[in-house]
């Protein structure tokens, strides 16, 4: 993820208005929402495959 690394404060921000105007103010929460979950599910299966290896050694 070394591009992450290469992203500022205005790139953010240009992100986020093009983001805006694509989806629109009303589907902002659902959306909000639905990166929430998966980045929860993401670091849980992280988590387990992490449980999983120190139990295999």
């Amino acid at each position: 993820m070394g591009f992450l690394r290469n992203i500022g404060p205005l790139e953010i921000i240009l992100i986020l208005v093009i983001i805006l105007i694509v989806f629109g103010v009303g589907k902002l929460p659902e959306i909000g929402s639905g990166v929430g979950k998966a980045i929860k599910e993401f670091r849980n299966s992280v988590g387990s495959n992490k449980k999983n290896d120190d139990i295999k050694k």
